[in-house]
């Protein structure tokens, strides 16, 4: 490509202007090849935060990220396929018993994920914690797998969606990440090369969600259900809520522990809900409206499907989950009922204590993580049990009870606790 200059580009977009679709191919091509320099694209990532784009600049921006690499075909899988994505929350372990769950019904989930930063927590950084699971496979392990167990959860190749690697990184590090084109682009660039058939969002809204606010968790989940449709994939979302963090912990280990819960038979009653709700827009989208996801769950299949992807990727599903040497107790101060449980405050803690990281590069701890005692509504006395501060390094935990310290609310009366999921789009 040929005929434009990087700061024609940023001048239209800085002064309110409509790319054209051969500049925005131009742009993301040159900067996945090095030809558009890191200045010049965070300049245009801020313009385009500040002046937003139209549906039909952010349909072809991310037209131009998915041809920036390769598009996986799953046409010689026999199952139809489904996949989930979910924007990011405190305790979000839904993943990890939705997959099996939804290839015990007869889909194939290619669920390709990524790691935590900051206050969320990563799908890969969890199932590590099982000894001997290993998250890169190859693109020939990786249909092998969809197509004898139903369900793959691993990372996304190199080449997929380059362009969107690239980019995200630069937007971290440019405070353009909140800009709701580019975040729109970036995930469905990676799930429409996935190459899935179908795909349900959960587009998390609350202080422990990346967006804090309805309204532009609405029209971002809107955005991306209009550009599944676009690519030809059947795509719907739901807004859910992440104010209190999703089941009772928060962390690695803990998580795929209650994970494994829930595939039992058993586990938090919200990560249940999330889990089958989540699980039956799935299969509706894939052409299976009357598989019965609960019955999946009670009569032990989720369980088979989980054991034999664990097993499939290197992992012991019979391990022992690595317990933290070092853990604290934070007790009520006083009689009432928990009113709120600030999920931001406590994905901090969980951070500060190890199990997430300030840059990819750093490690995380496997055990290292906050358990709760007590969920919004639930009734305590003086000196019961709020939470758990977990660590392998005690060197950690007063920066993780500061962090928490007015993260669970106690009030006098019983209160009202808000419906977990909020509404459906598409």
């Amino acid at each position: 490509m040929s005929g434009f200059a990087a700061i024609d580009v940023i001048r239209t977009k800085r002064d309110g202007g409509v790319l054209s679709d051969e500049q925005i191919d131009w742009v993301v091509d040159g900067y996945t090849r090095g030809r558009v320099a890191d200045e010049q694209m965070s300049a245009l990532a801020m313009a385009i935060l500040l002046r937003g784009m139209n549906p039909g600049e952010i349909a072809r921006w991310t037209a131009a990220m998915i041809a920036s690499g390769d598009r996986l075909d799953l046409a010689g899988v026999r199952r139809p396929t489904v996949d989930k994505h979910s924007t990011g929350g405190v305790g979000d372990k839904i993943t990890l018993p939705l997959t099996p769950l939804v290839a015990a019904c007869g889909a194939a989930v290619p669920q390709l994920s990524g790691r935590g930063l900051g206050h969320t927590g990563g799908t890969l950084d969890k199932l590590e914690s099982i000894p001997g699971w290993r998250a890169a496979l190859s693109g020939d392990e990786f249909i092998a797998q969809l197509g004898e167990v139903g369900a793959v959860i691993c990372a996304a190749g190199e080449r997929l969606a380059p362009a969107d690697r690239k980019l995200y990184a630069l937007r971290d590090v440019t405070g353009t990440v909140e800009a709701i084109p580019l975040i729109a682009s970036s995930i469905m660039s990676k799930k429409i090369a996935e190459g899935t058939g179908a795909l349900v969002l959960d587009v998390k809204v609350g202080s422990g969600a990346f967006m804090k606010s309805e309204a532009d968790a609405r029209e971002l989940a809107r955005t991306m259900v209009e550009l599944g449709g676009a690519h030809g994939v059947r795509t719907v979302a739901l807004l859910t809520d992440m104010s209190t963090p999703l089941g009772l912990t928060v962390g690695n280990a803990v998580e795929v522990a209650e994970s494994v819960e829930v595939l039992a038979g058993g586990g938090p009653a919200d990560v249940v809900e999330l889990t089958l709700a989540l699980a039956r827009e799935m299969l509706t989208a894939a052409g299976l409206p009357d598989a019965d996801p609960e019955r999946a769950l009670r009569d032990g299949r989720a369980m088979d499907v989980w054991r034999a992807m664990v097993s499939a990727q290197g992992g012991d599903p019979d391990a022992p989950m690595p317990v933290a040497p070092e853990v604290e107790v934070v007790r009520a101060e006083r009689d009432g009922f928990v009113s709120a449980i600030d999920a931001y405050a406590i994905g901090v803690a969980a951070w500060r204590l190890g199990a997430g990281r300030a840059r990819k590069e750093d490690p995380v701890s496997a055990p290292a993580g906050v358990v709760l005692h007590r969920k919004p509504g639930d009734q305590v006395r003086a000196g019961d049990p709020l939470y758990e501060l977990r660590a392998e390094d005690p060197a950690r935990i007063p920066a993780a009870r500061s962090g928490a310290a007015d993260a669970v609310s106690i009030s006098a009366d019983r209160p009202a606790v808000p419906a977990l999921v909020i509404d459906r789009i598409g």
